[in-house]
């Protein structure tokens, strides 16, 4: 009976001693997974970005055994400090095809340059059916477009410009053509303090030497 007993608190306590070496390498394994996890960058903050559905229709294919119906969605999504794209996306739902879309279009995203809260030249732009309009426009005009331009003038960050679309109506031309104006606008490009400081000194002894030909003129006479 003793025998017995002893053998059995000899198991529960390799049972016991099993359990937490256990514990303490499953903990160890947690810790390994969140020291990743914070290399990775899975724990930085996700980027503001506002969202914005353009155009949801429902598509049809004829399959072998009928017709497959899908939904089609194009979305718009920008910071609205510069910085706009476009996806388009099909999906089973209405939820799939956004999220899809969504996603594509965090992969292309376009710099639009903004001087004083408007665009930095007039521009006409063409592609395919659709024609667009864009001119700058003078700070408190606000935005002077309809529809899809709209949309994507507004997650663009441009606050006074005048728009007029000319060709389709079509929303997805419309905002495909809008996105291929904007990426086209002339990009101005700030100087470099290296540059201007050199422009200074170069001014500076370009002043010195004129100073220094009239002093010897004026000794000459």
């Amino acid at each position: 009976m003793d025998k017995n007993s002893q053998q059995n608190q000899k198991n529960n306590t390799e049972r016991g001693a099993g359990k937490a070496a256990g514990s303490v390498y499953a903990e160890k394994k947690r810790q390994e997974k969140r020291r990743r996890g914070n290399a990775t960058g899975k724990d930085k903050p996700a980027e503001d970005f506002d969202q914005r559905i353009v155009d949801i229709a429902r598509v049809t294919r004829v399959m072998a055994g009928g017709k497959r119906m899908r939904f089609r969605a194009c979305v718009a999504i920008g910071d609205k400090k510069g910085r706009v794209a476009i996806g388009l996306a099909k999906g089973a739902d209405v939820t799939m095809a956004v999220t899809k879309a969504v996603n594509k279009a965090k992969k292309a995203f376009i710099e639009v340059p903004i001087v004083n809260d408007t665009i930095p030249h007039e521009l006409k732009f063409k592609y395919g059916a659709a024609r667009i309009l864009l001119k700058p426009a003078r700070q408190g005009k606000g935005v002077i477009a309809g529809g899809a331009m709209r949309i994507i003038l507004e997650l663009a960050g441009v606050k006074n410009v005048t728009s007029r679309i000319m060709g389709t109506n079509n929303k997805v031309n419309v905002v495909k053509c809008a996105i291929r104006a904007l990426d086209s606008l002339k990009k101005i490009e700030k100087p470099k303090k290296q540059d201007v400081k050199k422009a200074e000194e170069k001014k500076d002894n370009e002043e010195n030497k004129e100073k220094k030909q009239d002093s010897d003129k004026k000794s000459v006479n």
